[in-house]
């Protein structure tokens, strides 16, 4: 699946180096040298050189060697296929489309509603939760989701008590 994976920012220093807003859960090996990333507007780029300066990422692309070159890239969307579905090295991590659509019960079993969207915070990360009459926000943490099946696009939920609007 093609995903957006950052944005190319200004150029940094005089040797076609690019800031990069990152947008991925695992930068380590999405923006790694050799990685080629797709873009809609310059084509494949293939990434020269990579390092961390002052907290901001900078990358240098095969064929961008100048300020000016790299200059032309500002703004670019990086996409890098991502195959959703390989086994990660930890069982209890997602992939948020992975999430997105998963039915939400109750540990009765009563249908809770449907995941729309996965809210990523610094502290943790919120599970918005579509039912008949209202958006809920669940923090996604084991004792409120115990039980997640992505296959089966389904996951338990134990939401917090809404003044009574779950009685």
């Amino acid at each position: 699946m093609r995903l957006l994976v950052g944005r190319i920012g200004r150029a940094h220093g005089i040797l076609g180096e690019a800031t990069i807003e990152v947008r991925s859960d695992d930068p380590d090996s999405r923006f790694a040298v050799g990685e080629k990333l797709q873009t809609d507007e310059h084509g494949v780029l293939s990434i020269t050189s990579g390092r961390v300066h002052n907290g901001i990422l900078l990358l240098g692309f095969a064929g961008f060697t100048d300020r000016n070159q790299i200059e032309k890239l500002r703004n670019t969307l990086l996409y890098a296929d991502v195959d959703i579905h390989e086994e990660r090295d930890d069982a209890d991590d997602y992939h948020v489309l992975q999430l997105i659509g998963c039915q939400a019960f109750l540990e009765s079993g009563e249908l809770f509603g449907e995941v729309t969207d996965v809210i990523n915070l610094p502290s943790q990360d919120l599970l918005a939760i579509k039912t008949p009459t209202h958006e809920t926000l669940i923090p996604f943490v084991h004792q409120l989701v115990p039980v997640v099946d992505v296959k089966a696009k389904r996951l338990v939920v134990i939401p917090p008590d809404m003044n009574g609007l779950l009685t």
